[in-house]
């Protein structure tokens, strides 16, 4: 039974992708599903269309934060490495608390980066920068753990 600090509110998220720690996001976009069907219509039968699931389609997934001082060391040169040697490896993002304690976690199967947004510089609006990374990834991996 989840407490009330222990409810998703307020939450940050933690990225991982096997040996590179991306560190905390503010927002995490896009984390989802989605079944493909196909419609078959039965001769004689009006009544209905045969719904079939084909396939599972996985969006990609956008993560966002205030820039900081580890940007090029983390995101930058992940988004880099793959560019150069292109290897899909498995992810986690993992919803902590306001408190940092773990909420829920989301292992992902063959994640590589879609697109990196650097900050808007614009020395006439002074406001937080903020950087966006894109994923896409194939599938969730299943895991024994919960929270």
């Amino acid at each position: 039974m989840l407490t009330d600090t222990e409810i998703a509110v307020g939450v940050h998220y933690l990225v991982h992708l096997d040996e590179h720690d991306l560190g905390d996001f503010a927002t995490c976009d896009g984390l989802g599903v989605e079944v493909v069907l196909e419609s078959r219509e039965e001769g004689g039968n009006n009544g209905f269309v045969w719904q079939f699931p084909t396939r599972l389609k996985y969006p990609n997934i956008k993560l966002s934060r205030p820039v900081s001082k580890g940007t090029a060391d983390t995101i930058v040169n992940w988004v880099v490495a793959a560019v150069t040697g292109p290897s899909r490896g498995t992810g986690r993002i993992e919803i902590r608390s306001a408190d940092n304690k773990p909420v829920a976690a989301y292992d992902l199967h063959d994640v590589i980066p879609v697109r990196w947004s650097g900050p808007a510089l614009s020395p006439d609006q002074p406001k937080v920068l903020v950087e966006t990374l894109e994923i896409a990834h194939n599938g969730f991996v299943r895991t024994g753990s919960t929270y």
